[in-house]
Formats: C-alpha cells, sequence, structure tokens
C-alpha cells in the first residue's frame, strides 16, 4: 500500500488494501492477501510465502525520491529478478516503470480523472476476455514516458499513450484505479474539484455517468497471477 492520503476524507472510505482486496475477491473470494504499508515503511522480511504482489495507487509521486519510495523500487528490481508477479496500478504502474528503467513526466493535459476509454493494443493470455475497448477510473497527472527495456505496451487512451504494460508473464500493469468503486469515484471527484478546474471537473462529472468494467479487470488480474503461478511450477 503505498496510499499516502491520511486526510479526514480519506478516513471516510476504505484504505487501499481493502480496496485491492475487494477487488481481486470480485472473482476470486478464496484468495487472500497481506497489506504492507510501505508508505509507513511496513515492508515484507520475506517475499517467499507469497504467490504475488500488488502495488497500489498514491498521491505521492515516484519522483519525489522519499526514503520509502527508494526502497520500494529497490524491492521492485529484486522481485523482478526473481520473476515474482507483480502487478501495478497507477503509482504502482508507475513505480515498476521507474524501477526498470523506465522514465516519467507530467501529463501534457493536466490532471486525467474520471472514467477512461482504453484501446488494448495487445493482448496478453490472461486478456483474452477483455473487449477491445474497456473503461477504467483514472486520477492522475504524471505518467511514463518512456517504457522499460523489454516492456510490452498493452493500452492507449485519449489522454495516455501507456495505459498499461507487461514484462515477460510476470508483471502487469494499469495507469488506471480498477480498485476504485463508482460512489468513491465520485466522491474523489467533489473533493478534487479545486484542484481539477472548472473544465477538467466538468469532464469528470460527466463521464461517471457510466460504471468501470471492474469485474472483467478484476478477472484479468487474477488470471495474471494464475499463468504466473502456473509458469513457475
Amino acid at each position: 500500500m503505498t496510499n499516502t492520503d491520511e486526510s479526514a476524507f480519506a478516513q471516510l472510505h476504505p484504505k487501499d488494501g481493502e480496496k485491492f482486496t475487494a477487488l481481486i475477491h470480485l472473482v476470486r473470494p478464496d484468495w487472500t492477501t497481506e497489506v504492507f504499508a510501505v508508505k509507513d515503511g511496513i515492508f515484507p522480511d520475506d517475499l517467499s510465502g507469497f504467490d504475488g504482489a500488488m502495488i497500489t495507487g498514491s498521491p505521492s509521486s515516484v519522483l519525489n525520491d522519499a526514503g520509502w519510495t527508494r526502497r520500494l523500487l529497490d524491492l521492485i528490481r529484486a522481485m523482478n529478478e526473481q520473476e515474482m508477479p507483480i502487478f501495478g496500478a497507477c503509482y504502482g504502474h508507475q513505480a515498476i516503470a521507474m524501477a526498470l528503467g523506465g522514465a516519467l513526466g507530467d501529463n501534457p493535459v493536466g490532471w486525467v480523472h474520471g472514467l477512461t476509454t482504453n484501446e488494448i493494443i495487445a493482448k496478453e493470455s490472461w486478456m483474452g476476455h477483455l473487449p477491445d475497448r474497456i473503461h477504467l477510473y483514472a486520477s492522475h497527472k504524471e505518467q511514463v514516458t518512456k517504457l522499460p527495456e523489454g516492456a510490452r505496451n498493452l493500452a492507449i487512451s485519449a489522454q495516455c499513450r501507456t495505459a498499461g504494460f507487461a514484462i515477460g508473464n510476470h508483471i502487469f500493469t494499469t495507469q488506471h484505479h480498477p480498485e476504485m468503486e463508482p460512489g468513491f469515484v465520485t466522491a474523489l471527484t467533489e473533493e478534487m474539484a479545486p484542484v481539477l478546474g472548472d473544465a477538467i471537473l466538468a469532464q469528470a462529472r460527466s463521464s461517471l455517468t457510466r460504471a468501470a468494467d471492474q469485474q472483467d479487470y478484476a478477472e484479468s488480474v487474477a488470471q495474471f497471477f494464475e499463468q504466473a503461478r502456473a509458469g513457475c511450477s
């Protein structure tokens, strides 16, 4: 869990550890999870007992050079060397890219917030059931500007040319937020109104008339971990 938001707003809603657990439980209710608040310096001592890892989103920037961020990037590099399955969303997506030789920068359009339409340009085996266009919630103002060596770009949107990537069969990412529920995104949009500005706020509100394809995307995350685990056996 990388989410550094401890505001009064955050206390009214489930934390990201709960959100990502709920996401995977949509499709694999018998799977168990353990949450490590790496943003507080709480890291796993030993990953050998885990089948994979998920790295959450965060209002913090991967570029901020915080001590816990540097430690997380080192951990990502170690997991990659072991080909441990990792799924990263938003901050997690960016942290994986940065750790493995990619680069980040500001999104030229500023904030991307609300429901986004993503065109899948390459389908991995765990994505076969997904439609060619999938809708996911977004909230970010930085993006991956250079992919790590060997990474495969999986999806693009009008606002983001690297909306997700894969490396081997053990890394899968999205710039977006499959863990977010409609009610939370609506509340977050109003909470962020002062920073979004009138035009982006209006666009975000308009986009929320339909829900994200959460269930379908959750299935792709589950299948990603299953195929990676099968490849290791």
